[in-house]
């Protein structure tokens, strides 16, 4: 009934994904900006995932405007290349050189935007969460891998293609010199140390898991503050959004704040106590990222 009434109203609808190493999460939002159906599809393996993507799409009869697809990486974004919208070489195992934006092509007749999961939730937390008023933002998540995404109104940070802040060389912590790290590009790199597989590669167990005293807390406090006071020395972004599952460990965002203020010597403009922020949006700022480049991919057509 309620979908009825915005069909009544003239609303038009959007099939919104969101891509991560453990889970897809597949949406419907209406053009107001509701989401008004979702579904949670594990990460195995490509083709299995994929395909309950798109049954779930087709069991919910909609004719949908667009897709927005916000997906882990790395991907080929480059509009002109043969290989845009897939997976390139990924530390997700079976998913390199995956077709994501193509199976969706494949299985509907509607526009497909494709970006990154991190470059999606920043466009989200910009557009109507945390980073609401600023000119630009930066948002982090901190999960099965770690990534980064830089929007302002100016749009999205773009190079040869989208930035790898995960794979930033980090100094070690002084208790921390013999794990190799877990990265198998780069050993120790941001992700390969302070990743969620890379805390139990390391512990046995996850970071919420583990005692309030462990040394585990300050060790993965102090690699991120590293990292944010790096963002800060490259981008200073008006605030920084840290999000994904590590980041909901009890106390980790202040110790972040306190390793990136002293790491930071107070030269930086931001305060990292202030910029320093949890996502504005919740568990929404990927999806609606994900609406926003698929209203926009509609609005082209």
């Amino acid at each position: 009934m309620i979908v009825l009434g915005w069909l009544s109203q003239g609303m038009k609808f959007y099939g919104l994904i969101e891509g991560g190493g453990t889970k897809i999460v597949v949406a419907v939002a209406a053009s107001s900006g509701d989401i008004i159906a979702r579904h949670r599809v594990p990460t195995t393996e490509p083709a299995e995932t994929l395909q309950a993507c798109s049954r779930w799409f087709r069991a919910q009869d909609m004719t949908l405007e667009a897709i927005g697809i916000a997906f882990f990486g790395p991907l080929d974004l480059d509009p002109n290349s043969s290989t845009w919208g897939r997976i390139t070489r990924t530390t997700k195992p079976h998913w390199s050189e995956v077709d994501v934006a193509g199976h969706f092509a494949a299985d509907f007749d509607c526009p497909i935007a494709i970006e990154t999961d991190v470059d999606g939730a920043a466009i989200g937390e910009l557009t109507w969460g945390a980073g609401r008023g600023h000119s630009s933002l930066l948002y982090v998540t901190i999960g099965t891998g770690i990534g980064g995404g830089f929007a302002s109104k100016a749009g999205l940070l773009r190079g040869l293609s989208h930035p790898e802040m995960g794979h930033i060389r980090s100094p070690r912590h002084r208790d921390d010199s013999d794990f190799p790290g877990i990265c198998p590009f780069h050993g120790d790199c941001l992700e390969g140390l302070a990743s969620g597989p890379a805390i139990i590669a390391r512990w046995g167990k996850s970071l919420s898991e583990l005692p309030s005293d462990h040394e585990a807390h300050d060790m993965i406090g102090w690699y991120l503050g590293q990292a944010v006071c790096s963002f800060q020395a490259i981008m200073e972004p008006a605030a920084i959004v840290l999000g994904g599952g590590v980041m909901q460990t009890s106390g980790l965002l202040e110790t972040v704040r306190a390793t990136a203020r002293y790491a930071g010597g107070g030269y930086f403009v931001g305060d990292p106590g202030t910029i320093v922020v949890r996502p504005g949006l919740g568990d929404n700022s990927a999806l609606l990222g994900a609406l926003s480049i698929a209203k926009k991919a509609s609005a082209a057509r």
